[in-house]
């Protein structure tokens, strides 16, 4: 916003210079009559009314996120952010992918050098973000951060939408804990490690291991990789260790593991041998729960365009913003209650 109204101000002292004319300081070069009236109507307006944007011009936004293919949840994020960040809703939006940091830290210095107006930011690790955010800001570029939070100093981003990850965690092993088991003996299936949907979710469980009795027969990361979670499954089940618990971070990845408990013939869902819970609430999960064949799934809300694009439209006004976090409003699914109006409405 500063860089295109800066950009418009030299430009019109240029033209007054060539004019011989100081006393429209503000006026664009000549193109035609009627450009020439808007431009003075323009110059004649009050400063705070020149602040929003550039008439015509669009918002330019960088969006850096990760791999639309990592699940059925980012596949939805993205699709949303799509959406909404087009030219016929004023926006000129580039995109960047990557599941790693250090490529994502990589792609915003790029957007920093082309200038963008915002940079939109879900980041692969919370940490490393401190310098090019600092870049940024020294540009002039405002930093929104969706769908994950970051390490970082509130002050190098203007606002965090987000999902509360730590409390998606306690809210699914609050539900374990209740369906009062004589022992918890869980294979935990991590995302990448680092982030902050990995943090939040392990937190939850690691925190039940050492204080009530729950037993790791493994914890490993399968990167929200289905085929990865089958062989993590799949390996404990051939070294015969007891299980009777899959915590799988996500929905991909508890698909996996339930693919390798069907290779073994090994019963799982609502009164059988093991109990398998997933994150996200993909639209073919809930349908999992709702047929008895997994446990529980914990909403993780992937639509954060909307309140992108109102925050983005607040600061182009001039506003202050009410809040610098917002957290998205998320549930548990339960396979002994869920109805068909939840996987219709909540199902991604």
């Amino acid at each position: 916003m500063k860089k295109r109204l800066a950009a418009l101000l030299i430009a019109a002292m240029f033209a007054g210079v060539l004019a011989g004319c100081a006393a429209a300081p503000a006026a664009a070069p000549a193109a035609a009559p009627a450009a020439q009236e808007e431009a003075k109507e323009e110059a004649e307006a009050p400063a705070e009314e020149a602040e929003p944007a550039a008439e015509g011009g669009l918002i330019k936004v960088g969006i850096i996120n990760n791999d639309p293919n990592e699940s059925g949840y980012r596949t939805a994020n993205d699709k949303d952010l799509k959406a909404m960040f087009t030219e016929e809703n004023g926006y000129e939006a580039s995109f960047a992918y990557s599941l790693k940091n250090d490529e994502q830290i990589n792609a915003a210095q790029k957007f920093i050098q082309d200038g963008v107006d915002y940079l939109l930011l879900s980041a692969a690790d919370t940490a490393g973000w401190d310098s090019v955010l600092k870049d940024a800001q020294d540009e002039g570029i405002r930093v929104i951060l969706f769908d994950r939070t970051i390490d970082a100093d509130e002050s190098l981003y203007e606002a965090s939408i987000v999902s509360d990850m730590a409390k998606e965690g306690e809210t699914a092993i609050n539900w374990l804990k209740g369906q009062n088991l004589d022992s918890y003996k869980v294979i935990h299936i991590q995302g990448v490690m680092g982030s902050a949907a990995q943090r939040g979710r392990s937190g939850a469980l690691d925190d039940a291991v050492a204080n009530d009795g729950f037993e790791l027969v493994t914890q490993q990361t399968a990167e929200w990789n289905a085929e990865k979670a089958q062989q993590i499954v799949q390996s404990v089940i051939d070294s015969g260790a007891e299980f009777n618990v899959i915590y799988a971070e996500n929905d991909d990845m508890a698909k996996g593991a339930v693919a390798a408990l069907d290779k073994a013939n090994i019963s799982h869902g609502v009164g059988k041998d093991v109990i398998v819970m997933g994150f996200d609430c993909n639209k073919w999960a809930l349908e999992e729960l709702l047929a008895q064949n997994w446990n529980y799934d914990g909403q993780c809300n992937p639509f954060q365009a909307a309140y992108l694009d109102e925050i983005i439209k607040k600061l182009e006004a001039g506003e202050t913003l009410d809040q610098k976090v917002v957290i998205m409003e998320e549930k548990g699914f339960d396979a002994a209650t869920i109805t068909q109006e939840d996987v219709d409405n909540y199902g991604i």
